[in-house]
């Protein structure tokens, strides 16, 4: 059995690495390219797109894939639905891997948004505001000339971006108390997240809720229709094996 794993998550790697020593199965994990040095998982890995649903689906046909898991990123909306769709044109099984999302807490002050075009109004004006949305959503954020942002990244941005900004080259995961600090000492006034679900990067809500530091965050863009959802690593195992040879 062939798996093709959508990938580029920590879920995704451990994925890959679980899947990788059981008898039979082939794993090849589909990473985009977009970090420089990525952590590479066990198994086959692929590096680039594949040319929108028609070139997936063909890729899927030549080398033989039997099931596909959609294990990238919750805000990775483009290549979700491209997957859904490759997967029906090639007549394989399509399974989404998604770590459930954050959930506000008591003291917690989130604002919830749509989209990080709504982020950008929302912190217009806001003074220093902590953006850890990723690079590659920075151009939204590049009309706003009245707030100073301080954004992290695993890799440097490219513009259009902020006219004020500081970057922070980091890869998580980050600690509690390294969030603390980094809020204090930057005199941040708003956070900036997507609802991203990950652990890793848990620890500056809790940071920003003990500060009274006000959380404005994107919500996720749903999964495409009609597709399995699994929240862990060992749920997509067992739909793996339940799939095997069909």
């Amino acid at each position: 059995m062939h798996v093709l794993v959508l990938g580029g998550t920590t879920e995704a790697r451990e994925l890959a690495g679980a899947l990788h020593p059981l008898p039979g199965l082939r794993v090849t994990s589909s990473l985009a390219g977009r970090v420089a040095a990525p952590r590479l998982p066990a198994g086959e890995v692929r590096i680039g797109g594949f040319g929108g649903p028609e070139g997936m689906a063909r890729w899927i046909r030549e080398n033989a894939v039997d099931a596909v898991i959609d294990a990238t990123h919750p805000f990775a909306e483009t290549i979700s639905f491209n997957a859904a769709e490759a997967a029906a044109t090639a007549h394989v099984p399509l399974l989404a891997l998604r770590r459930p999302g954050w959930v506000p807490g008591a003291g917690d002050d989130w604002r919830e948004v749509g989209s990080l075009e709504e982020a950008a109004r929302a912190v217009a004006g806001a003074g220093r505001v902590f953006l850890t949305t990723g690079r590659m959503g920075l151009a939204a954020f590049a009309g706003v000339d009245d707030a100073h942002f301080l954004v992290r990244s695993v890799d440097a941005p490219e513009p259009p971006f902020p006219p004020q900004m500081e970057v922070l080259l980091d890869r998580g995961p980050f600690t509690l108390e390294g969030e603390r600090e980094l809020l204090a000492r930057h005199r941040i006034d708003v956070l900036v997240t997507k609802d991203s679900g990950a652990a890793a990067t848990a620890p500056k809500l809790a940071a920003a809720r003990e500060a009274g530091i006000p959380v404005v965050v994107v919500r996720r863009p749903p999964v495409p229709q009609g597709t399995t959802v699994v929240a862990t690593v060992d749920d997509a195992v067992r739909w793996v094996g339940a799939n095997a040879g069909h």
